[in-house]
């Protein structure tokens, strides 16, 4: 295992501070040469040039809350080492908090997707919580952070340090990746709760326009979808027979290995990675072989993306009509810090799932993934979601679905609801498949039995998403529009 691996899984472990930075490679920008062309490549270059002249002293600080599982840490682990490849000074810094706090910002994450999560008070006490937790962290954070460093704090959990880093004399940028498209008495909450310390920044980024709240409409805002590495070891090319060899291994497929190939993956550095650590695997019957169709969702345990609705329409509608198997599939519970409500998420689904017939428990199958190894772990991904017939993302609510820009990178077919940053994702019928209503059952079971049904129509749908994918969500796009922010910044 690499050292930044060990490094990073001794600080998670260590915790003898509030604060803690994440290691990265850092990765020649370009490398982007082989999929761009010249004039997205040039713009990048000029970009990153200018940015090295005005940045130049200036350290540029990115903070959240979890170094492993979700979105935010994916986006890190694949921007960072570029800007850091470029002349850049990028740091990644992790805060640290009890239980307490992260049931409280995952209160908060709910409430600014309009759900009720555990329908908690964000009062008095909250408050006092929030700010106990992260004055501890600002204190650490503080001694770090020089003036006229740029610091970048995404979503809840850091949104009070931005008064400390304020009068330190720095810039300051609140970035959520959250949001939803319709206001209700839960979203009012959460921003109330919220504006009060991000009220200050220089400039807030959102996923979508839509997801920006009404009170701060007249300070600079960006909007700034997230985006994928296409070099990244979940989304680097890599042969059938590897990607076999692989679900062989962590048990999530069975039968014959077409080959003598070892379940191996490329580091960003170009040295090879082994896939040695097995799968968690809920399932009553044999996992499927390599013939069988299968519907893929890999997402964090978490209600809003719905795994018992996927799991009931599946079942339901799905297993009935076709011989497809489903494997729900996420990260290993206690991985990723900042999320407390995983293990509960993995045992209702499991309560769901011993409730279904014989017969419709041989053809699901619910999947903990092994975080020993960040990279690893990203193989694995890989390789499921380029064996997967079908890839879903069944969302209640969705800041933006990472998961579907990896699938349709891959040339995937996805089933996706019609939420959030997903709606931008998306085109229905050209690129994807869009379900309106993620809560209805028998359309979502109908729409993927159809899937399943064309493998022409399939194939389509897969070429057209990675083409989207190309022009709209590859890195270059996100580093252009984050390193035009930072210019901005600096001149101010």
């Amino acid at each position: 295992m690499p050292s930044q691996t060990k490094a990073a899984k001794q600080a998670i472990s260590e915790r003898s501070q509030h604060i803690y930075e994440v290691p990265f490679r850092t990765v020649d920008p370009g490398r982007f040469r082989q999929v761009l062309d010249e004039g997205l490549w040039q713009e990048l270059s000029a970009n990153f040039a200018n940015a090295r002249s005005l940045l130049r002293g200036r350290t540029i600080w990115h903070v959240n809350s979890t170094p492993a599982g979700g979105g935010v840490a994916e986006v890190f682990r694949a921007m960072l080492p570029y800007c850091r490849g470029a002349g850049l000074d990028v740091r990644w810094v992790v805060i640290s908090a009890d239980p307490e706090f992260f049931v409280l910002t995952k209160r908060l994450h709910h409430f600014l997707h309009g759900s009720c999560g555990d329908a908690g008070p964000l009062g008095v006490q909250e408050r006092r919580r929030y700010d106990t937790h992260l004055a501890l962290n600002a204190a650490e954070l503080t001694a770090l952070v020089r003036a006229d460093d740029i610091v970048v704090l995404h979503d809840p959990q850091t949104a009070g340090l931005l008064p400390w880093i304020k009068k330190r004399g720095a810039r300051t940028v609140w970035r959520s990746h959250i949001g939803t498209d319709k206001t209700n008495d839960y979203v009012k909450a959460a921003w109330k709760f919220l504006l009060s310390y991000i009220d200050g920044a220089d400039a807030f980024i959102f996923s979508r326009k839509q997801f920006v709240p009404g009170s701060i409409r007249q300070q600079p805002v960006k909007i700034i979808p997230p985006s994928i590495d296409p070099f990244s070891v979940k989304n680097q090319s890599i042969p059938r027979e590897i990607v076999q060899a692989i679900l062989h291994r962590v048990g999530i497929c069975h039968g014959s290995v077409k080959s003598n190939l070892s379940p191996t993956f490329k580091y960003n550095d170009g040295t090879l990675g082994h896939v040695t650590h097995l799968s968690d695997i809920v399932q009553s019957g044999p996992s499927p072989d390599f013939d069988t169709p299968l519907c893929v969702q890999i997402s964090r345990w978490d209600s809003l993306k719905d795994p018992q609705g996927v799991m009931c329409g599946f079942a339901q509608h799905v297993v009935p009509n076709c011989a497809a198997h489903l494997v729900l599939a996420g990260p290993t519970v206690h991985s990723v810090v900042d999320d407390r409500e995983a293990a509960g998420e993995l045992d209702a689904c499991v309560r769901v799932w011993r409730s279904l017939s014989h017969t419709q428990r041989n053809r699901i199958h619910l999947a903990c993934l092994p975080m020993h190894n960040f990279e690893e772990n990203a193989a694995i991904v890989n390789a499921l979601q380029r064996h997967a017939t079908v890839i879903i993302q069944k969302s209640l609510q969705e800041g933006f679905g990472l998961t579907v820009t990896e699938a349709m990178w891959k040339q995937r077919a996805v089933v996706a609801s019609a939420v959030g940053g997903i709606r931008d994702q998306i085109d229905t019928g050209k690129n994807g498949i869009l379900l309106e209503d993620p809560k209805d059952l028998e359309s979502f079971g109908k729409t993927l039995v159809a899937m399943l049904a064309d493998s022409k129509e399939a194939l389509r749908l897969g070429n057209e998403a990675q083409e989207k994918v190309r022009q709209c969500f590859l890195m270059n796009r996100h580093l252009n529009q984050y390193l035009q922010l930072f210019t901005e910044l600096s001149h101010r």
